[in-house]
């Protein structure tokens, strides 16, 4: 290539043969085909986002065939597409009104950090912590789907005998950052029916057989409805979860790890239920084991907990409750 006109008539010229990868959860893809009758790969990657603000105010104004997925509460999500002419949606995107402070800080750079939680410090503070995270009407997005009020059409498995009472219910429903048609960034969300579980740290060695069972369904059901194969799908729980109501994420081993699957934050069903299983009783719960993740510096958990702990000092008092005031 002789100079940068000679490369750029490249393109055009380019025959495709046949997709040969796609990754990056759709943003990437390489193509195989020929130019001029000789073999070529072509990879395309979708370019950055503008960052200045002149170009971001008008940016959304100018989005084509915004189309909404679905809506609960104060979150909705739509696909649109960034020219009118284009013929299927190349953005998605989530939409969160009104915001609160703690979305902001969750969306915001921020530097993260490993803390350890000894189950004295879990729940002498975290506990507490949690509590008041699930007051408020911070969980009626989820009630609203596992009581049957909204979201009920996106729902793809329903496992209850008692409608959003079920101590053994649970259901699945596409992940509102899946686009619901590119299998390689499948991300499918499991919701419990169950209140009394939190977080990880509410599981017991009692609930092993439970969790076996819901385990085997999700992946059942997700290899019968999306054609994926058991072996191909990851199942985790994440510690410190976004909200306080017990779920589990299901994604494709295709799919590209992000920060949300990230090593001391994302935790492997299979190796959860292993550690269960591993407890002395019954009645032995994750509580009380001590248990090392990251979170973020601007998380509350981190200035009001861990920031104070790490310099010698009292955690907030706001949240130094006793566990058993639920």
């Amino acid at each position: 290539m002789e100079n940068s006109a000679t490369a750029e008539a490249l393109i055009p010229l380019f025959q495709l043969g046949k997709v040969l990868n796609q990754d990056q959860a759709g943003r990437r893809i390489t193509l195989l085909g020929s130019i001029s009758s000789q073999p070529a790969l072509l990879t395309m990657e979708r370019a950055a986002f503008p960052s200045d603000p002149s170009t971001l105010s008008t940016f959304h104004s100018a989005l084509a065939n915004v189309a909404n997925l679905g809506a609960n509460d104060i979150y909705a999500w739509y696909l649109a597409n960034l020219s009118p002419i284009a013929s299927a949606p190349d953005l998605k995107l989530n939409l969160v009104y009104p915001c609160t402070e703690a979305h902001i800080k969750k969306y915001s750079p921020q530097t993260v950090r490993v803390v350890t939680e000894t189950p004295e410090i879990y729940a002498k503070y975290v506990r507490p912590y949690m509590q008041r995270k699930r007051e408020k009407g911070r969980l009626d997005w989820v009630y609203n789907i596992t009581e049957g009020r909204k979201e009920q059409t996106d729902i793809i498995l329903r496992e209850s005998r008692d409608l959003g009472k079920d101590p053994e219910g649970f259901l699945l429903l596409p992940d509102m950052n899946w686009d619901r048609k590119t299998m390689a960034s499948l991300r499918i969300l499991g919701l419990v029916e169950r209140h009394d579980l939190w977080s990880l740290r509410d599981l017991k060695q009692s609930d092993v057989n439970w969790l076996k069972k819901v385990q085997e369904k999700i992946m059942e059901a997700v290899e019968r409805i999306y054609g994926v194969e058991k072996d191909l799908l990851k199942l985790y729980v994440h510690y410190q979860p976004t909200y306080y109501h017990f779920h589990i994420h299901v994604t494709s081993t295709q799919h590209e790890p992000s920060a949300t699957q990230a090593v001391l934050k994302a935790f492997s069903l299979p190796n959860l239920i292993a550690q269960l299983e591993s407890l002395s009783s019954p009645s032995a719960s994750m509580a009380d084991t001590t248990l090392t993740y990251t979170i973020g510096d601007v998380s509350e958990l981190w200035t009001e907990v861990f920031l104070p702990l790490k310099e010698g000092k009292q955690p907030y008092q706001g949240v130094a409750m006793t566990a058993s005031s639920e």
